[in-house]
């Protein structure tokens, strides 16, 4: 698939999207292609640090109307990661001739594996979004079901509302109990990536196996039999570790800026698979970061909260920790034991406890169709960016002057 056009919904970030050689191309001939000390890097590498310490505690205030773990806070997220992203490759390319020496270029190439490793993340992230699109269907239905324009009064809910909008959260239920399961386990469905269109192979037909009860699972996923999201996390981690002293001063500092984005790319993937439904999920992965750095404060902030987040009792067994998805869990809970309760005809106050939580519904399916598109676009966008700046950079580490 080819990368998609995509505009951030932060201001700060207008340059993304666009090509890493495009942005400083007319910086070429000032590119020092010596051994010695760059004074210059030293600023650079500190305010990219301060940048990355700035994004991080916008993200961890709860200021703006943007909740921890919410769609917009998760849009705010990837729009973070493309920005620390756009400025750390700008950083390596206006350097570039130190990026083939060791022992940063052993650095250089390690990053851009985890990079890679990230992709299926994105994979994954997707097919969860696609989930969530299956779930507002249902939701939309109990809507529909139970808003009939030609009942204006109070105690009118009919026994054939009831019943179509009862049918669908059954049918929702089953179908979360089954995401819940996938997310817990390895399965053995593949679907589709970015860089194939869902309809590009003649497997899709048979990936749509029914459940218990008779319904079908949503979707399956576009990463192989044998993934693991916990696994890929484990990978992206594996061997990440502050530069030490030595490393620093061998790579004029280098080292440091490269510790700092595959420390936001860590966390940011880890970000997304605890919010989003993603199969064999896990959040145990070893993060740590020395406080030293201006940035660590916020990312260790963030991470103890959505830890603690995922330790309350109400969360423990949920697919995602996604607040759309506790709001869903939360509505049709209530909805389901009001319904199950009702005796005809319906009683004020029974329809008075059913319209609060169709309101409460309705706000969910508002955010997630407001959200659910632009959100899928960024983890697009994030897949691309990751793709090209790997291409781009491995291309500069190729036509490195010795």
């Amino acid at each position: 698939m080819p990368a998609i056009e995509y505009q951030g919904s932060s201001a700060p970030y207008s340059l993304i999207g666009r090509s890493i050689l495009s942005i400083r191309r007319d910086q070429v001939h000032a590119m020092d292609t010596g051994h010695h000390y760059d004074a210059g890097l030293d600023q650079e590498l500190d305010a990219f640090q301060r940048r990355v310490a700035v994004l991080f505690q916008d993200l961890a205030a709860s200021d703006g109307g943007d909740e921890l773990l919410s769609i917009s806070w998760v849009r705010k997220l990837l729009d973070t990661f493309l920005g620390c992203q756009e400025e750390f490759c700008v950083i390596l390319f206006n350097h570039r001739a130190a990026v083939g020496r060791p022992p940063l270029d052993r650095m250089i190439a390690d990053f851009f594996e985890r990079s890679v490793k990230a992709l299926d993340v994105c994979n994954a992230i997707r097919d969860g979004i696609d989930h969530f699109r299956q779930w507002r269907k249902h939701l939309e239905i109990v809507l529909v079901a139970l808003a009939d324009p030609r009942q204006q009064r109070r105690g009118t809910l009919g026994e054939g509302q009831l019943r179509r909008a009862r049918k669908s959260l059954t049918d929702l239920t089953l179908l979360m109990l089954d995401e819940k399961d996938a997310a817990g386990c390895v399965l053995s469905n593949r679907n589709r990536s970015f860089g194939r269109s869902s309809g590009s192979s003649s497997r899709d037909h048979h990936q749509h196996h029914r459940s218990s009860g008779g319904h079908f699972r949503s979707l399956s996923w576009s990463v192989s039999r044998s993934w693991s999201a916990a696994r890929q996390l484990q990978a992206i981690a594996g061997n990440l570790a502050a530069p030490r002293g030595h490393e620093v001063v061998a790579t004029s500092g280098l080292a440091v800026g490269v510790f700092t984005m595959s420390s936001v790319l860590l966390f940011v993937m880890w970000a997304l698979v605890a919010a989003i439904p993603c199969q064999d999920r896990g959040l145990g992965i070893h993060f740590s970061v020395p406080r030293s750095y201006p940035w660590a404060a916020p990312i260790l902030s963030l991470h103890e909260r959505i830890v603690e987040e995922s330790k309350k009792k109400d969360r423990k067994n949920s697919s995602g920790l996604l607040k759309e998805i506790q709001q869903i869990e939360k509505c049709t809970h209530h909805l389901t034991e009001l319904m199950d309760a009702i005796k005809f005809p319906v009683t004020e106050e029974k329809e008075a406890g059913i319209r609060h939580w169709l309101e409460e519904l309705a706000q969910v399916c508002e955010s997630m169709k407001g959200g659910l598109d632009p959100l899928e676009r960024q983890v697009r966008e994030v897949f691309h960016r990751i793709v090209r700046s790997r291409t781009e950079g491995l291309d500069c580490l190729s036509h490195n002057p010795e």
